[in-house]
C-alpha cells in the first residue's frame, strides 16, 4: 500500500496556533468537524484530539486551494497546505 501523504507531516495540532503563525504555512490534520459556506469563502472547523480550529479558504487568497475546498465534508479527514 502507497502512502498518500507522502513525505508530509503535521507541523501543529489544532488549537496551537495564534497571531504569531498568520502568514505561515501549516500543516494541520485531523477530521472535519463542521462546513460552511458563506457564498465564497468556506470555514472549515478541524479537529484533532487536541481541539478545534478554523480553517478559511478565501478564493482571493488562493484560488486553486478554495477550488479544493468545495469537496470537503463532514468527517472528511487531512486538510493539507494552508496558510494560517
Amino acid at each position: 500500500m502507497s502512502d498518500k501523504l507522502g513525505d508530509m507531516r503535521k507541523t501543529h495540532t489544532c488549537c496551537e496556533l495564534g497571531a504569531d503563525d498568520v502568514g505561515t504555512e501549516v500543516v494541520l490534520m485531523g477530521w472535519v468537524q463542521r462546513r460552511r459556506d458563506h457564498g465564497g469563502v468556506i470555514f472549515v472547523d478541524l479537529r484533532d484530539r487536541e481541539g478545534i480550529t478554523q480553517v478559511v479558504f478565501n478564493p482571493e487568497v488562493s484560488p486553486k486551494v478554495h477550488e479544493k475546498a468545495h469537496a470537503i465534508r463532514g468527517e472528511y479527514v487531512s486538510i493539507k497546505d494552508c496558510k494560517a
